[in-house]
């Protein structure tokens, strides 16, 4: 539909979902909704960046158990994560042995991969595919700012990179021949476009991703032919305090107004709103635990029947941030929903 967005009809399935959450996300509002909670941030791992590829698998396995298929049944795996060569998918994918594409989208990699997935199942290429990703502060901190052992002050507009991973099982159409009535279908899918406004503080991710985001709602809307009140919620990730605020003056700005009820933000929504949390949560984990768990369990308890996730991604890296590039956002949106 237009040029950036894709209707699937009949649409796939989300068949089951797995997360696992690390100590501080655990002291969040959310905690209630996570599958697995780890209080080390080791996770008896020798390092953080293998702590980040069991944080992962954990939840590649949570998600196949819950669904009730089988690795073996499983003919594509779509993931990505924040560190180098996506080590931490890739590790995880030889752990699996299941047929793989990794992807690279920052923290849009969670609906970008779920993108990925719908397209796999929606086009006749796979039956069942598993869409995963997850981030560690300790490890995302370390590659792209400084090392969280070092003590260094943050500023106001710094979003904390959650310690999380999330991952879910998309099917066929007709896999299931007799779906509850709250299966959720995965409808429709909006590919984003680069949004570059020549933000260069990788301390302000929202300010980056913001513009992203915004431009990805806004192709979606008219593409789609709906209006935002179409959704029961519109959940962002993760703009964080700061980047949320600057999407809805955006927004404004194109003549589009969204409730606050109406519209959300994983960022905000991961931890509580304290000084220590800064301008809330980020990293590749924060849509994915937020989605694969508490957002899930909403349509479990049927309060909420449609919704449309916008995954939001800073394209920089340790070398184009040195060199004083600015950084490149993009937005990837899915929408789930109850038929």
């Amino acid at each position: 539909m237009g040029r950036q967005t894709w209707l699937f009809n009949p649409a796939p399935v989300l068949l089951g979902a797995g997360t696992v959450a690390g100590k501080r996300e655990s002291e969040g509002p959310l905690a209630a909704d996570f599958d697995v909670i780890h209080k080390d941030p080791y996770i008896g791992q020798k390092s953080f960046e293998a702590a980040e590829q069991k944080l992962i698998e954990e939840a590649c396995n949570l998600a196949v158990r819950h669904s009730k298929v089988g690795r073996d049944d499983l003919n594509l795996h779509f993931s990505g994560d924040l560190q180098n060569q996506i080590t931490s998918s890739s590790f995880t994918a030889r752990s699996l042995a299941v047929p793989y594409i990794g992807l690279f989208g920052a923290c849009s990699s969670s609906v970008e991969s779920m993108n990925m997935a719908a397209l796999a199942c929606a086009s006749g290429a796979a039956r069942l595919a598993l869409a995963s990703t997850g981030s560690h502060t300790n490890a995302v901190e370390k590659q792209f700012r400084y090392p969280n052992e070092y003590g260094s002050q943050k500023n106001a507009t710094t979003q904390i990179t959650v310690t999380g991973a999330g991952a879910c099982v998309i099917a066929a159409a007709d896999y299931l021949s007799n779906p509850p009535p709250e299966q959720i279908r995965l409808t429709s899918a909006t590919v984003g476009k680069i949004v570059d406004l020549q933000v260069k503080d990788p301390f302000n991710m929202g300010a980056a991703m913001a513009p992203a985001a915004c431009d990805t709602l806004l192709a979606h809307f008219k593409e789609r032919g709906v209006r935002p009140d179409y959704y029961d919620l519109i959940l962002t990730g993760d703009l964080g305090w700061v980047g949320s605020n600057l999407l809805l003056d955006l927004l404004s700005n194109n003549g589009v107004y969204i409730p606050q009820g109406q519209i959300n933000d994983a960022g905000k929504m991961i931890f509580t709103p304290e000084a220590k949390n800064l301008a809330g949560g980020s990293g590749c984990g924060c849509m994915a635990v937020t989605a694969c768990g508490h957002i899930w369990r909403q349509f479990a308890r049927g309060e909420l029947k449609r919704v449309l996730l916008l995954a939001t991604g800073a394209l920089l890296s340790p070398l184009t941030t040195q060199q004083q590039e600015s950084i490149p956002g993009i937005a990837h949106a899915i929408s789930w929903e109850v038929m």
